[in-house]
Protein backbone atom coordinates (compact mmCIF):
# COMPACT_ATOMS: atom_id res chain seq x y z
CA UNK A 1 0.00 0.00 0.00
CA UNK A 2 1.00 3.39 -1.02
CA UNK A 3 1.09 6.03 1.72
CA UNK A 4 1.51 9.30 1.98
CA UNK A 5 4.03 10.30 4.57
CA UNK A 6 4.96 13.86 4.79
CA UNK A 7 3.42 17.29 4.33
CA UNK A 8 5.12 18.22 1.17
CA UNK A 9 4.11 14.96 -0.44
CA UNK A 10 0.23 15.71 0.76
CA UNK A 11 0.52 19.21 -0.44
CA UNK A 12 1.35 18.35 -3.48
CA UNK A 13 -1.51 16.13 -4.11
CA UNK A 14 -3.88 18.02 -3.56
CA UNK A 15 -2.53 21.46 -4.55
CA UNK A 16 -3.29 25.13 -3.58
CA UNK A 17 -6.35 26.05 -1.04
CA UNK A 18 -9.02 27.95 -2.45
CA UNK A 19 -9.71 31.57 -1.71
CA UNK A 20 -12.92 31.05 -0.23
CA UNK A 21 -11.30 27.81 1.95
CA UNK A 22 -9.15 30.41 3.70
CA UNK A 23 -11.55 33.55 4.14
CA UNK A 24 -14.50 31.20 5.83
CA UNK A 25 -12.55 30.89 8.80
CA UNK A 26 -13.31 33.71 11.73
CA UNK A 27 -12.28 33.73 15.31
CA UNK A 28 -16.05 34.53 16.74
CA UNK A 29 -19.52 34.31 15.47
CA UNK A 30 -20.77 36.75 12.67
CA UNK A 31 -24.76 37.51 12.45
CA UNK A 32 -24.74 34.55 9.60
CA UNK A 33 -22.85 32.02 11.54
CA UNK A 34 -24.97 33.10 14.75
CA UNK A 35 -28.13 32.34 12.55
CA UNK A 36 -27.04 28.95 11.27
CA UNK A 37 -25.56 27.09 14.36
CA UNK A 38 -28.86 28.70 16.47
CA UNK A 39 -31.41 26.69 13.53
CA UNK A 40 -28.92 23.86 14.44
CA UNK A 41 -30.71 20.70 16.89
CA UNK A 42 -27.84 18.80 16.34
CA UNK A 43 -23.94 18.48 16.70
CA UNK A 44 -21.35 16.02 16.92
CA UNK A 45 -18.91 16.67 19.65
CA UNK A 46 -15.30 15.67 19.49
CA UNK A 47 -12.93 15.43 22.35
CA UNK A 48 -9.90 14.15 23.16
CA UNK A 49 -8.02 13.24 26.67
CA UNK A 50 -5.40 10.35 27.85
CA UNK A 51 -7.33 7.49 26.26
CA UNK A 52 -7.76 8.49 22.99
CA UNK A 53 -10.15 10.64 21.21
CA UNK A 54 -14.01 10.77 21.16
CA UNK A 55 -16.79 12.13 19.08
CA UNK A 56 -20.63 12.01 20.70
CA UNK A 57 -23.75 12.83 18.91
CA UNK A 58 -25.14 15.88 20.89
CA UNK A 59 -29.11 16.93 20.05
CA UNK A 60 -32.15 18.88 21.46
CA UNK A 61 -35.59 20.20 21.03
CA UNK A 62 -34.84 22.98 19.54
CA UNK A 63 -31.18 24.88 19.20
CA UNK A 64 -28.72 21.94 20.28
CA UNK A 65 -26.51 24.95 21.88
CA UNK A 66 -27.04 28.59 23.08
CA UNK A 67 -25.07 31.29 22.14
CA UNK A 68 -24.05 33.72 25.37
CA UNK A 69 -21.73 35.71 23.00
CA UNK A 70 -20.26 35.92 19.95
CA UNK A 71 -16.93 33.88 21.38
CA UNK A 72 -19.11 31.43 23.71
CA UNK A 73 -22.01 28.64 23.30
CA UNK A 74 -23.48 26.84 26.09
CA UNK A 75 -24.45 22.98 25.78
CA UNK A 76 -26.67 21.04 28.55
CA UNK A 77 -25.75 17.90 28.87
CA UNK A 78 -28.77 16.54 28.78
CA UNK A 79 -29.76 12.31 30.12
CA UNK A 80 -27.69 9.93 28.32
CA UNK A 81 -25.79 6.50 29.62
CA UNK A 82 -23.62 7.96 31.87
CA UNK A 83 -20.80 7.11 30.65
CA UNK A 84 -20.37 10.62 30.36
CA UNK A 85 -16.83 9.92 27.74
CA UNK A 86 -16.79 13.69 27.07
CA UNK A 87 -17.09 15.14 30.06
CA UNK A 88 -14.26 13.03 31.27
CA UNK A 89 -11.52 14.08 28.14
CA UNK A 90 -12.97 17.75 28.71
CA UNK A 91 -11.77 18.49 31.96
CA UNK A 92 -8.55 16.62 31.55
CA UNK A 93 -7.97 18.01 28.02
CA UNK A 94 -10.37 21.36 27.32
CA UNK A 95 -10.03 20.88 23.36
CA UNK A 96 -12.97 20.42 21.74
CA UNK A 97 -14.78 20.55 17.73
CA UNK A 98 -18.51 20.41 17.31
CA UNK A 99 -19.54 19.99 13.72
CA UNK A 100 -23.88 21.46 13.50
CA UNK A 101 -26.48 20.02 11.06
CA UNK A 102 -29.29 21.86 10.03
CA UNK A 103 -31.74 19.40 8.78
CA UNK A 104 -32.60 19.85 5.41
CA UNK A 105 -29.76 22.47 4.59
CA UNK A 106 -26.24 21.03 2.79
CA UNK A 107 -24.44 23.74 4.73
CA UNK A 108 -22.53 22.13 8.12
CA UNK A 109 -20.92 24.41 10.25
CA UNK A 110 -18.05 23.66 12.58
CA UNK A 111 -16.34 25.18 15.88
CA UNK A 112 -12.71 23.96 17.27
CA UNK A 113 -12.03 25.44 20.56
CA UNK A 114 -11.98 24.77 24.43
CA UNK A 115 -14.28 23.60 26.78
CA UNK A 116 -14.97 23.78 30.34
CA UNK A 117 -17.74 21.84 32.40
CA UNK A 118 -20.13 24.02 34.39
CA UNK A 119 -22.53 23.14 37.55
CA UNK A 120 -23.18 26.81 38.32
CA UNK A 121 -26.98 26.30 39.71
CA UNK A 122 -27.97 29.26 38.06
CA UNK A 123 -26.59 28.35 34.22
CA UNK A 124 -27.65 24.41 34.49
CA UNK A 125 -31.61 26.01 35.84
CA UNK A 126 -31.68 28.18 32.88
CA UNK A 127 -32.27 25.04 30.46
CA UNK A 128 -34.69 23.62 32.65
CA UNK A 129 -37.57 21.42 30.52
CA UNK A 130 -40.30 19.72 32.10
CA UNK A 131 -38.99 20.86 35.69
CA UNK A 132 -36.11 18.90 35.43
CA UNK A 133 -32.44 20.50 34.30
CA UNK A 134 -29.09 19.07 33.28
CA UNK A 135 -26.38 17.94 35.81
CA UNK A 136 -23.99 20.63 34.23
CA UNK A 137 -23.12 22.53 30.87
CA UNK A 138 -20.27 22.67 28.13
CA UNK A 139 -19.37 25.98 28.24
CA UNK A 140 -17.58 26.30 24.71
CA UNK A 141 -14.78 29.21 24.04
CA UNK A 142 -14.29 29.51 20.19
CA UNK A 143 -11.59 29.70 18.85
CA UNK A 144 -12.84 29.45 14.79
CA UNK A 145 -15.97 28.88 13.45
CA UNK A 146 -16.71 28.50 10.06
CA UNK A 147 -18.84 26.45 7.75
CA UNK A 148 -18.25 23.12 5.68
CA UNK A 149 -18.19 22.09 2.15
CA UNK A 150 -21.59 20.89 1.16
CA UNK A 151 -20.24 18.49 -1.21
CA UNK A 152 -20.29 15.20 1.74
CA UNK A 153 -23.73 15.99 2.67
CA UNK A 154 -24.77 16.12 -1.42
CA UNK A 155 -22.92 13.36 -1.75
CA UNK A 156 -24.43 11.05 0.69
CA UNK A 157 -28.12 12.93 0.03
CA UNK A 158 -28.68 12.85 3.92
CA UNK A 159 -32.00 14.83 3.47
CA UNK A 160 -33.44 12.90 0.43
CA UNK A 161 -36.30 10.63 2.30
CA UNK A 162 -36.47 8.69 -0.52
CA UNK A 163 -32.98 6.96 0.30
CA UNK A 164 -33.78 6.83 3.91
CA UNK A 165 -32.69 3.26 5.18
CA UNK A 166 -35.53 1.13 7.01
CA UNK A 167 -35.24 0.67 10.44
CA UNK A 168 -36.46 -3.00 10.54
CA UNK A 169 -33.63 -3.75 8.25
CA UNK A 170 -31.11 -3.37 10.80
CA UNK A 171 -30.00 -4.53 14.10
CA UNK A 172 -32.13 -3.43 16.86
CA UNK A 173 -29.80 -2.20 19.97
CA UNK A 174 -30.65 -4.80 21.74
CA UNK A 175 -28.99 -7.12 19.11
CA UNK A 176 -26.26 -4.98 18.94
CA UNK A 177 -25.54 -5.53 22.69
CA UNK A 178 -25.97 -8.97 22.28
CA UNK A 179 -23.66 -9.25 19.60
CA UNK A 180 -20.88 -7.82 22.35
CA UNK A 181 -22.08 -9.94 25.09
CA UNK A 182 -23.51 -13.19 24.38
CA UNK A 183 -25.71 -13.54 27.17
CA UNK A 184 -27.41 -9.98 27.05
CA UNK A 185 -30.98 -10.29 27.05
CA UNK A 186 -31.22 -8.34 23.95
CA UNK A 187 -35.65 -8.92 24.24
CA UNK A 188 -36.21 -7.22 26.83
CA UNK A 189 -33.88 -4.56 25.97
CA UNK A 190 -35.09 -3.59 23.16
CA UNK A 191 -39.19 -4.19 24.51
CA UNK A 192 -38.25 -1.52 27.40
CA UNK A 193 -36.26 0.67 25.84
CA UNK A 194 -38.75 2.75 23.99
CA UNK A 195 -41.10 3.65 27.64
CA UNK A 196 -37.44 4.22 29.53
CA UNK A 197 -36.56 6.78 26.62
CA UNK A 198 -39.32 8.52 26.79
CA UNK A 199 -39.29 9.25 30.64
CA UNK A 200 -35.58 9.88 30.79
CA UNK A 201 -35.23 12.02 27.76
CA UNK A 202 -34.35 15.19 30.04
Amino acid sequence: MTVISTVEELKALYGETSEASVVKVTKALTTEYRHMIEASPFAALATVGPEGLDCSPRGDDQSVVRVADDKTVLMPDWRGNNRVDSLLNIVRDPRVALMFLVPGSNTAMRINGTAVVSVDPELTGSFEVDGKHPRSVIVITIGEVYFQCARALIRSQLWNSDRFVDPASLPTPGTLLKAAKADFDNETYDREWPGRAAKTMW
